[in-house]
């Protein structure tokens, strides 16, 4: 809990330091009988964009923490090339139950499109992932890996209806459950309460998210549909 708690304290003062939080959700799991909170932030500039998330569970107490901080990096934005970009990428968290996780590190190359109005992005990644101190089925060092990553962000009827998420596949040396391929995906439906007449400021969403995994928190295929709230900067 030690070290929780120092992780958390990172996270905050990274927050407060100037990073700025495009948006704070709130979820229950149903499948787990658990909350969660995520705090995001995205942010573009000259040479590409900075995205992070924090996740922190709870029931009731903190039980686990969890974060991404990504980076493209993408210096010819003027260019008939600047759909492409460099990731890199890395994770990291901890659990009361399992302890720290192993960092992962990636590297590799982002294709990344947008409708003419912005309303629709999305962007598919392809990394090498290392993940140091993993240990393989056999007992020996097995670091080495990948990950592809698909996002979307897609906004209809006029941004009343936002449908976005998240899916991954990657290779993960993982013998306590005697496999090495984890896939999870979480689609999110929000409706946008800012749409209301009168409710402009009103920077509210509600809705839900599907947690999907196959062989990520165990072996097999599991469902988790949450019911959510988020406030939007």
């Amino acid at each position: 809990m030690k070290n929780l708690k120092l992780l958390l304290a990172a996270l905050f003062a990274l927050v407060a330091l100037g990073a700025e939080a495009q948006n704070v959700q709130a979820h229950y799991d149903f499948g787990r009988k658990s909350a969660t909170t995520t705090v995001e932030m995205f942010r573009a500039d000259g040479g590409g964009s900075t995205f992070f998330f924090v996740d922190m569970d709870y029931s009731p107490k903190v039980i686990g923490a969890y974060w991404e901080i990504s980076r493209e990096l993408c210096f010819w934005q003027k260019s008939k090339m600047n759909w492409l970009s460099v990731h890199l990428e890395y994770d990291g968290g901890l659990s009361t139950a399992a302890g720290s996780f192993n960092n992962a590190f990636l590297g590799g190359l982002t294709y990344s499109g947008h409708s003419k109005d912005w309303s629709k992005t999305w962007s598919i990644s392809a990394s090498y992932k290392v993940i140091p101190g993993t240990i393989g089925l056999n007992g020996e060092k097995d670091i080495h890996g990948f990950q592809i990553t698909g996002v979307w962000n897609l906004d209809f009827f006029k941004h009343w209806i936002s449908f976005n998420g998240f899916a991954d596949f990657w290779r993960e040396a993982r013998p306590w459950q005697g496999t090495g391929y984890i896939f999870l995906a979480e689609p999110q439906l929000w409706v946008n309460l800012n749409q209301i007449k009168g409710w402009d400021k009103v920077k509210l969403s509600i809705g839900t998210e599907v947690e999907l995994s196959h062989n990520f928190v165990k072996k097999g295929f599991c469902v988790n549909p949450t019911i959510a709230a988020k406030w939007n900067f």
